[in-house]
């Protein structure tokens, strides 16, 4: 059983995050994905940045617990959810962009490659990926959820192969540039 499929665990995790969303990371996203376009959001927990994306994209919200998936379907009826693991990602379906807001840090560096591969099959041809990390060079458990910070030149060696990198930026989520953030272009060969 993962963390996020215990209630109180979701709960707790609602409480600690509000207050917090990726506004931020959708402004930058804006710059490079047009209007319209199709995403599809990893890891979209309690669904505030899906709330945001679809203002302005036709939104596919994933998630590995059933639990967040219930959760926004309650509210949002008829809305497009998969049940997702993040590194196989299981579906035959491609989209235009993925995103994701500090979810690709609970994978080890070698769940994270495969997950990178997995979206570069996902994602269309000049496709568009943004995904947020923790910044630093540890690793660390926290009740029982694995967390892996990253540096910038990590994420760059780690995507350069795979990738057009267009943006790689520092910012500030809750401490000073405590995060990064990675846009990716799916414009190299396979």
């Amino acid at each position: 059983m993962g963390f996020f499929d215990d209630e109180k665990n979701v709960k707790s995790y609602i409480e600690m995050a509000d207050g917090y969303d990726g506004k931020n990371l959708i402004d930058i996203l804006k710059k490079y994905l047009n209007p319209g376009a199709s995403l599809l959001e990893l890891g979209m927990g309690p669904g505030k940045d899906l709330d945001m994306l679809k203002e302005d994209y036709r939104v596919t919200g994933s998630d590995l617990s059933q639990i967040f998936i219930d959760r926004y379907e309650k509210v949002n009826p008829g809305a497009d959810l998969l049940l997702l693991d993040a590194v196989a990602i299981e579906t035959d379906r491609t989209f235009d962009s993925i995103y994701s807001n500090k979810v690709l840090h609970h994978l080890t560096k070698g769940a994270l490659l495969k997950s990178m591969k997995r979206q570069k099959e996902v994602v269309h041809k000049d496709g568009i990926l943004l995904h947020s990390f923790w910044k630093g060079d540890k690793t660390e458990e926290f009740e029982g959820l694995f967390f892996q910070y990253y540096l910038g030149d990590e994420l760059r060696r780690s995507f350069e192969p795979h990738f057009d990198i267009l943006h790689i930026a520092s910012y500030t989520e809750m401490e000073d540039n405590d995060s990064i953030v990675v846009v990716l272009k799916n414009s190299l060969a396979s």
